[in-house]
């Protein structure tokens, strides 16, 4: 069993509706992120791939354009732009053109932070 994994980046603002202290914050702000996709599986015995990496390349610069330079609170069915949130949004974007996907991490290297998405069988809401 083989795991390949390609990473793409991008730059994003959005804001985000949260209490730090006593006022509420909705301050638009900007990140550079980096999302990090694996797929998992057998390499095919013609090939020797898991996956032909232009196809897996074409799927993710789609993604990455959905995301790159925009503002995140603006992106369909995204919800707040949390890393989370990026992260299954990643996932369905990805999930029935890349078989064999088992997981998308999203980064904010500046932070030190990252989230993960294993899709629990498909279930990316």
């Amino acid at each position: 069993m083989f795991e390949l994994t390609k990473q793409f980046r991008f730059e994003a603002a959005h804001t985000l509706a949260r209490r730090i202290e006593a006022e509420p914050s909705r301050r638009i702000h900007g990140h550079s992120y980096r999302a990090e996709v694996t797929i998992r599986g057998h390499a095919d015995p013609e090939s020797g791939m898991v996956v032909d990496l232009g196809l897996f390349r074409r799927a993710m610069e789609e993604v990455r354009d959905g995301l790159d330079h925009r503002f995140l609170d603006e992106v369909p069915d995204l919800g707040p732009a949390t890393l989370e949130n990026l992260s299954v949004w990643i996932w369905r974007r990805l999930a029935d053109r890349c078989p064999g996907l088992s997981k998308v991490t999203v980064h904010r290297d500046s932070e030190g932070e990252a989230c993960s998405y294993a899709g629990a069988g498909g279930d990316a809401r």
